[in-house]
């Protein structure tokens, strides 16, 4: 600041020495009303660069100074009044006028560049704000904003939380207030309204307290130390308040966001609970039924019965009891994955390893001998929870044997991308119609069967399966998807990312071709 007035003295100071310099050079050919234009236009000049008061003194100097070196008679102040009184008194006059409507302009000028400044403060502090996660990490960025625009000592106090007392301990504090002012802070936050200099309220004080304002609510208060003292504080206070108010606003868009976040992971979770609620009064309700109806015969005429048909229920209760245990496990696993922010159990695994036991598994199975199982050779390990991968498997496998006709195969094949491991079971089952292959990924969803199906109703899925799949491979940022089979049927392919490097693959056990 010092610099920058020193040159405008300067350059004041260089038009008055051309304009007299001048005058000087031009007495002999001008006559005094040409010469008082010079001093004019040094004056409008000098009222540029000098202070309103300097510039009207400077302009007076140099109209007495006229009248002694130009003016006769000359080196003295005496004037003839019918000659040269009036040119005086209207040069004073003309240089004061254009004097102050210079120095008015420069005023309305540096006014201009105030408000223009404070604007592009609070496109700049809204931009920061726009593009914030967290709007109270930044109550140090509208500290600095506060000093820059005040040049005072700022503390701010942001809240937390909708609803948390203003004194709170969690509340984040910047700056160093002392007791008193933590007092005033506190006050400013529970009654939502500025208090101290220029407010209405406390006037006495020599700071100013200001809220930072959201949509109906005050989530914290900005201190500006000694505004009453300030020789703008009246003028600075509308922008200072549009500041907070700013934070205020992006400090309640972000709470209002966290806590309509909340409600959906809630509404979400009550959604699973209704899910699973439903699989169990609805889809539990036939293996049950089955199982108390076997045992129920066999306790109560088993001992009429022949071995053959008590054979036949016992094995008629275990297979419901399998049934009814893998859609317990489905619709569980359903519930865990649609839990927000689900933790997996991942490691490096071997593709030929969890495909080697999810056929092992099959194989047991009456009708697993129709499993084929084809591994690409040199498979980088896998980032997954292997027990999930292998229910997806064992779910997508399932879900193959059922749904195809008894003498065809079911492929389960390993392979890659180069960015993704491919885990793909096909049969050559009926297929699924085009409109229900998204809809058969639903929760209690199954696809249409054509009238040649080969099972009935009552040996279908409880749709909960294929949903407890694609969750699995999204929960790994994969995806499963269902294409038409080369050969007709179904093909779901499992695409999971494969995280850069890995360790090196170990030898597995279960070989790239596997015969039945």
């Amino acid at each position: 600041m010092g610099n920058n007035n020193l040159s405008r003295t300067i350059l004041a100071l260089l038009a008055w020495t051309i304009a007299w310099t001048g005058m000087v050079g031009l007495e002999s050919r001008l006559d005094l009303a040409n010469l008082s234009m010079l001093l004019v236009l040094a004056s409008a000049l000098s009222a540029l660069w000098l202070p309103s008061w300097a510039s009207l003194a400077a302009s007076a100097v140099a109209v007495m100074a006229f009248n002694w070196f130009f003016v006769p008679p000359r080196l003295t102040f005496s004037v003839d009044l019918r000659q040269n009184a009036l040119l005086l008194v209207a040069l004073l006059l003309v240089n004061w006028i254009i004097a102050g409507l210079v120095i008015r302009q420069r005023r309305l000028a540096e006014a201009a560049r105030t408000v223009a400044a404070r604007e592009a403060r609070l496109r700049q502090w809204g931009d920061i704000l726009r593009d914030a996660g967290d709007p109270a990490a930044h109550a140090a960025a509208l500290r600095t904003a506060l000093q820059e625009a005040t040049g005072s000592a700022v503390a701010v106090s942001v809240l937390r939380a909708l609803g948390s007392p203003p004194d709170d301990a969690a509340a984040l504090q910047v700056g160093e207030p002392d007791d008193e002012q933590r007092a005033g802070l506190a006050l400013c936050v529970r009654d939502g309204r500025a208090i101290g200099a220029g407010s209405g309220r406390y006037d006495g004080l020599p700071d100013a307290y200001l809220p930072l304002r959201g949509r109906g609510v005050t989530l914290g208060a900005a201190l500006i130390t000694g505004l009453a003292r300030h020789p703008q504080g009246h003028e600075l206070r509308p922008h200072l308040q549009a500041l907070c108010d700013q934070m205020g606003s992006a400090l309640h868009r972000s709470l209002m966001a966290a806590q309509e976040q909340q409600a959906r992971d809630q509404a979400q979770l009550q959604a699973t609970r209704n899910a699973l609620l439903a699989a169990i009064s609805h889809d539990y309700r036939t293996p049950l039924a089955s199982i108390m109806s076997a045992a129920s015969a066999l306790q109560e005429q088993g001992e009429r019965m022949d071995n053959a048909q008590r054979q036949l229920l016992a094995a008629g209760i275990v297979e419901e009891s399998e049934r009814l245990a893998q859609l317990t496990d489905n619709t569980l696993q359903l519930a865990r994955l649609d839990t927000p922010a689900v933790q997996l159990r991942c490691d490096w695994e071997s593709a030929e390893e969890i495909v080697g036991a999810v056929l092992r598994r099959a194989r047991r199975r009456p009708e697993g001998a129709r499993v084929r199982a084809r591994v690409e050779p040199g498979l980088p390990l896998l980032w997954c929870d292997a027990t999930l991968v292998s229910q997806l498997l064992d779910n997508l496998l399932d879900n193959g044997l059922k749904y195809s006709p008894a003498d065809t195969q079911v492929e389960l094949h390993a392979a890659s991308d180069g960015e993704h491991a491919v885990l793909a079971v096909s049969d050559q089952g009926p297929g699924i119609a085009p409109a229900w292959r998204e809809k058969v990924f639903e929760v209690f969803q199954r696809g249409e069967m054509g009238a040649a199906g080969p099972h009935a109703d009552a040996g279908r899925g409880a749709g909960v399966g294929l949903a407890v799949c694609r969750a699995i491979a999204r929960a790994h940022q994969g995806e499963l998807l269902l294409r038409p089979g080369a050969e007709g049927g179904c093909r779901f392919e499992c695409r999971l990312p494969l995280h850069g490097e890995s360790p090196p693959p170990q030898s597995a056990p279960t070989p790239q071709e596997t015969p039945p």
